[in-house]
């Protein structure tokens, strides 16, 4: 039997876990609130790097953005004790049903202190208990509408338990991936499910094998490092928990069986039965071992995916078009869309540096952007009106187009445009005024507050950012969270129709939490021809790797190349941003 340290595991996510649930205590203490962010943004920071912290020296752990000596020190006692001394301090300062209730999505340190004090609430029980008996209204500051915020953000949370967004999932995923295929035996190896189809969203995981020897597979799967619980170990499939309460599903199948089997269990449900249905109608049976003759029982086929498709006439059917929304109808007539490709993508329009909230000088940036085979960014810092992510006034961004205007000239083949994240005030005005932003080439904007105005003044309010003629990009459109914040109640009909109206591009925001506009959008940007710019809002280097998680939104809305603004070579899309300028 294989043995693992914990020390070899996948530390990070635990310590991420760590630094939040620090910054939530200190919050719900009232503690300084840049600290507070300190331990945010090394969360953050911490779940995007793609080298385990365990692997990583100390000294050099120091040098990872938004760390330093305290919290690498932290890091270091967390790997040596499994614990972090500074947290179980805070845990017993503070009522531990308290943590759970500012884990609501909607309820802030404040109105939990309240709660606990005036109510006596210590969990979640006792919340919707006493909302049940209309309590809560009695308290100073609580009105029905805050009752229903509550309300929504408890049914969120427990959503989130049950399923959680894929840029949790997924790494997890893929660590647990790569320790299979390390092994001799192994042949085959894929994700399955909903994380091959890469909803934004995860359940479980599912993992499909071939291999020599399918007990030694098993073996080392249940010993995994990061294993918890052992739900089901067998010769050909296990079951196990990852991670708290995650489970991981493992098959082996046979060599002729692995094409249906993968079919079989990436779904979806829907698209599987409709396929199942053309079967029926042309004499077949498809099951997870193959496709077969209903009448003779004779094998057609089944080793690979594209058998299953074939035998009912069809092509074969990318993973994440596989929601029975009319791929098969369009397969039937040859006219599924060529995807987008990670490779299509070549330059990335929503990055910050250390002008802001960043972590890196504008020059790093470039270095990783051309690593990452890209021929352009745009240097999009926040505005003054982000105070806490030291937004730039008028001065500081003309100081910052200086420095980028000396780097374009000692760059070959490359180029970094001149940008903005210009804030969208509550009232739908913008934080810098026009005469400055039409000094830039690349201009954002987006909400950062007022996410529970009405409808109709959210609305209004990313509609007056789209009219400014000197923006070209609506960020993060419907300000949503994976799990932890619900979009805005906003009219995105209006906002698609505005976006067309004046020739504005939406972003897909590549951020894992975010995935914003989602599928559904991004799909119906595609039909009604507004452009989609893919970014990954990137505030360290580790995190220009989520691009993958934007593209896999944008497949998912069946978008192309074509599709896409920033998979224009850079000529080209130079020659797009000065066309935009002289129309204004």
């Amino acid at each position: 039997m294989i043995k693992f340290t914990k020390e070899e595991g996948m530390t990070n996510q635990e310590i991420a876990k760590e630094f939040k649930r620090i910054a939530d205590l200190l919050e719900l203490k009232g503690d300084n609130p840049f600290r507070i962010r300190a331990y945010r943004r090394a969360a953050q920071n911490i779940e995007a790097l793609s080298r385990d912290l365990s692997e990583i020296p100390e000294e050099e752990r120091r040098k990872i953005p938004g760390i330093g000596k305290d919290l690498a020190a932290k890091i270091t006692e967390y790997l040596r004790d499994g614990k972090i001394g500074a947290l179980e301090e805070l845990k017993g300062e503070i009522p531990e049903g308290l943590l759970e209730v500012i884990a609501i999505p909607g309820v802030g340190p404040r109105t939990a202190k309240l709660l606990n004090e005036k109510l006596g609430i210590g969990g979640i029980d006792d919340l919707e208990k006493a909302v049940s008996e209309g309590r809560l209204l009695d308290l100073p500051g609580i009105r029905e509408k805050t009752v229903q915020n509550i309300l929504k953000g408890i049914a969120l949370l427990r959503k989130g338990r049950e399923r959680r967004p894929i840029g949790k999932v997924m790494p997890l995923a893929e660590e647990i991936l790569e320790s299979l295929r390390s092994l001799k035996g192994v042949r085959k190896i894929s994700l399955a499910g909903s994380l091959r189809r890469w909803k934004e969203t995860i359940k479980d995981i599912d993992i499909l094998a071939t291999s020599t020897d399918p007990e030694g597979v098993m073996e080392r799967f249940v010993n995994l490092p990061s294993v918890s619980e052992v739900l089901r170990k067998g010769p050909t499939r296990s079951s196990v928990i990852v991670d708290g309460d995650l489970q991981v599903d493992l098959r082996v199948v046979e060599e002729k069986s692995f094409g249906a089997a993968l079919q079989y269990f990436t779904g979806s449900k829907a698209h599987n039965i409709r396929l199942r249905e053309m079967a029926v109608r042309k004499g077949l049976k498809i099951n997870e071992y193959g496709i077969f003759n209903e009448e003779s029982g004779e094998r057609i086929g089944g080793e690979k995916e594209e058998d299953i498709y074939n035998a009912l006439g069809l092509p074969w059917i990318p993973p994440e078009l596989r929601e029975d929304l009319g791929e098969i109808e369009a397969a039937m007539k040859d006219d599924l869309p060529e995807l987008i490709e990670p490779a299509d993508i070549r330059g990335d329009l929503h990055i910050h540096s250390r002008w802001s909230d960043g972590s890196h000088e504008i020059h790093e940036l470039v270095e990783e952007a051309k690593r990452n085979g890209y021929e352009y960014i745009a240097v999009t810092d926040h505005t003054k009106g982000l105070g806490i992510a030291g937004g730039l006034t008028e001065e500081r961004l003309l100081e910052q187009k200086r420095e980028i205007d000396s780097l374009n000239r000692k760059l070959r083949g490359f180029h970094v445009f001149i940008g903005v994240e210009v804030d969208i005030r509550g009232d739908g005005s913008l934080d810098l005024p026009e005469e400055v932003l039409g000094r830039l080439d690349f201009v954002v904007a987006s909400i950062h507050s007022g996410f529970r105005q009405e409808k109709g003044k959210l609305t209004k309010r990313v509609i007056n950012a789209i009219k400014c003629p000197f923006v070209d990009l609506i960020a993060h459109p419907t300000g949503r969270l994976l799990g932890e914040r619900e979009p805005y109640d906003i009219d995105m009909e209006a906002v698609l129709e505005a976006a067309r109206n004046y020739g504005k591009a939406l972003e897909i925001n590549a951020f894992p939490m975010r995935l914003d506009l989602n599928d559904i959008y991004a799909r119906e940007a595609k039909k009604r021809g507004i452009p989609v710019i893919i970014t990954t809002d990137s505030h360290i280097l580790e995190q220009f790797r989520f691009m993958k998680y934007g593209v896999s939104v944008a497949r998912r809305g069946w978008l192309e190349k074509r599709n896409v603004l920033n998979t224009l070579p850079l000529r080209e899309f130079r020659s797009y941003i000065r066309r935009r300028r002289h129309a204004r």
